[in-house]
């Protein structure tokens, strides 16, 4: 394993990994502070955050080991607590839930029957444990059947905090993922990134459009981006050929001159960020950000959250193409490209 997700001190409103002090653990309910989903509900009024649930049984025996293991592990259990609001759902309780604003209740008093919700999670297949994750007020939902380990958990985790569901799929999300964090085989680094510094004496040797990845330590995605899209074969020759590429570290604290500015950090939201990662999104910033500049280092693209390497590739080619000045992306895609993804 090369280095494990969530060990990062830091937490930042667009990008994550933080981990708390953990509670005492509770037998039926490891370390993860359960809330009901009234609970759950008002406090997302006030601030929005996924939502995780736990869809159990009490004779589920797997239920009870996820318990024991994966939701008593103290750095899961805090991530946990700190970015979502959980939700431990008994699919055969007999309580009636109002849920997304619908009322749900119980179908039969006899036991071992589905709850109305948990039909309405899982449908025919009652399987459990489940886990279901919500975001987007209740308009994106991923579930998970089966047991789920630490390592299975943490990519679904990343995946729902860190926005990469408004990207990419998530299985194509968890093979990048994998190969980041786990896989000791796969090459990393085939990508040179140049220093902000060395862009302009660059473009004075032989002019290129320009690629920055604006980063950080504790984003995940932002790594997974590192290692692997900007690890891709067919994106590394490309790149080569068509684009300088640079990796900026938006926590950095030093003055940067920049097309005749200095730039340096300020405060966004109490947290220290560089301004000229400000500049270089147009003010619109999140983490991770790819912006594509042009020969003359001006901002002609900003894309926002994780892309893997099948959602990059054919935006590649629109700008390396110049194809950005004659057409939209959606007849470019139409005229020979195979990903469906959209540049923001």
């Amino acid at each position: 394993m090369n280095t494990r997700p969530f060990l990062s001190i830091l937490f930042f409103a667009f990008c994550l990994s933080f981990f708390l002090t953990a509670p005492a653990q509770n037998e039926s309910h490891g370390l993860v502070n359960w809330l009901s989903f009234k609970e759950a509900q008002e406090k997302n009024k006030i601030q929005e955050k996924p939502f995780i649930i736990d869809i159990y049984t009490d004779w589920c025996g797997w239920c009870k080991h996820m318990m024991r293991t994966t939701y008593s592990n103290p750095t899961i259990a805090s991530y946990i607590n700190t970015h979502f609001y959980p939700v431990k759902f008994d699919a055969e309780g007999k309580d009636t839930i109002e849920y997304n604003g619908k009322v749900y209740k119980p179908t039969s008093p006899a036991p071992k029957t589905p709850h109305e919700l948990a039909l309405k999670f899982l449908g025919s297949s009652l399987s459990y444990p489940s886990t279901l994750f919500v975001t987007n007020q209740f308009q994106y939902n991923l579930l998970s059947q089966g047991y789920l380990e630490d390592k299975k958990i943490e990519p679904l985790l990343v995946f729902m905090v860190e926005n990469a569901w408004r990207t990419v799929p998530y299985d194509e999300f968890n093979q990048y993922f994998t190969r980041t964090f786990y896989d000791t085989v796969y090459p990393k680094g085939l990508v040179k990134p140049v220093t902000i510094t060395q862009l302009e004496p660059l473009q004075k040797k032989k002019t290129k459009k320009t690629l920055i990845l604006l980063n950080s330590g504790f984003c995940n995605t932002g790594k997974v981006m590192s290692k692997t899209t900007f690890n891709d074969t067919s994106i590394v020759n490309y790149i080569n050929l068509k684009y300088n590429y640079c990796e900026f570290d938006v926590t950095r604290s030093d003055s940067i001159r920049f097309k005749n500015k200095t730039y340096g950090p300020v405060l966004l939201n109490n947290f220290p960020i560089h301004s000229l990662a400000l500049q270089l999104t147009n003010n619109s910033f999140s983490l991770p950000t790819l912006c594509i500049l042009d020969e003359e280092l001006n901002t002609i693209q900003v894309m926002n959250f994780y892309l893997s390497p099948q959602a990059l590739k054919p935006i590649l080619h629109y700008f390396g193409t110049d194809s950005h000045k004659t057409k939209p992306y959606a007849d470019f895609l139409k005229e020979g490209s195979s990903s469906p993804k959209k540049p923001k």
